[in-house]
């Protein structure tokens, strides 16, 4: 047995690298990214950018965040009722937690760590419905937008192979996996009350409209004269193609930047443009949660756990 003094010290540990790794992923991805201009990306900040211009940004962030922390809560109804505050220092923790692994993959361990051991598969569970359901909503839109913007035959490809992929998860549903399933897994998911998944359901659109609908007016901020429905095809199309690749989230801006200027430079706008837009929804985001994250990370204590009262 690991002793509580032995246990503290691994937690302090543990947390000083998930800290001081997303920091440093922060920071070298800031420092050394060849395709910005720090000093032309500060100048077409101040002269772009009013105090009131970045509090309506802001604004889309934290809104954009609130609804994440709500979808949570409201999942976790599952196994018991948390406060706001308890909710936001999961989300936030997560998020900082997941920085610097493989499509936010940290992010599961980062909420588990809130909650008794014997509660973690549940937690995972939750949390892949919350992220799932995002996903969803992320592929229904960008196909929408794809055949909006004439992009007929990738359309067709994808739906075609989506069909394949549900067709054989749909013959595959009872194979058994070390005592895991497909059909168990829909089952699980059923058992879940009807009125959670209606919320869950509504906070994502939500969330979705919240964020897609913050980079529409970055465009128009820096002058982009584009119809909207143009536009906003465009953004549900590249939010689509950048969620379906494997990234890390401190590469986000490049991952979704790279996809973005493919996209944006059939409607002729500057690559510039596009780059300084996918950087500040970066900054707004991802570091700025994690910067707030990071505090919930260093205070986390594991008796915190271990003195919870058992849920119900």
């Amino acid at each position: 047995m690991i002793s509580n003094k032995t246990k503290q010290y691994l937690t302090l540990i543990i947390k000083l690298v998930i800290v001081f790794g997303a920091f440093y992923f922060i920071y070298d991805k800031l420092a050394h990214d060849d395709k910005l201009s720090w000093k032309q990306f500060s100048g077409i900040l101040q002269h772009k950018f009013t105090i009131s211009w970045i509090l309506f940004m802001l604004c889309f962030s934290v809104l954009n965040r609130f609804l994440e922390i709500l979808k949570w809560k409201n999942l976790v109804l599952v196994i018991e009722k948390i406060s706001l505050y308890t909710a936001t220092k999961q989300v936030l923790a997560g998020v900082t937690a997941g920085l610097f692994t493989p499509n936010g993959i940290g992010e599961y361990a980062g909420k588990a760590l809130y909650f008794p051991k014997k509660e973690t598969k549940r937690v995972l569970f939750l949390n892949l419905i919350c992220n799932g359901i995002q996903m969803v909503l992320t592929i229904v839109f960008g196909l929408i937008g794809l055949l909006y913007l004439g992009y007929t035959m990738y359309f067709f490809i994808l739906i075609g192979i989506g069909l394949l992929v549900l067709t054989f998860l749909f013959l595959t549903k009872n194979a058994n996996i070390k005592g895991y399933s497909i059909a168990l897994f829909l089952e699980k998911i059923a058992e879940i009350p009807k009125k959670i998944h209606q919320k869950n359901i509504l906070l994502a659109i939500a969330r979705y409209l919240t964020f897609s609908h913050q980079y529409y007016f970055l465009f128009l901020l820096f002058g982009v004269e584009i119809d909207y429905f143009t536009l906003m095809a465009t953004i549900t199309a590249v939010y689509f193609i950048a969620s379906s690749l494997p990234s890390f989230q401190f590469l986000d801006f490049v991952v979704k930047g790279g996809v973005a200027i493919w996209f944006f430079e059939k409607l002729n706008i500057d690559e510039y443009i596009v780059l300084f837009i996918s950087t500040f929804m970066w900054l707004l985001n991802v570091v700025l949660p994690v910067l707030i994250g990071s505090y919930f990370v260093l205070i986390y204590k594991t008796q915190d756990i271990a003195t919870k009262k058992p849920s119900h």
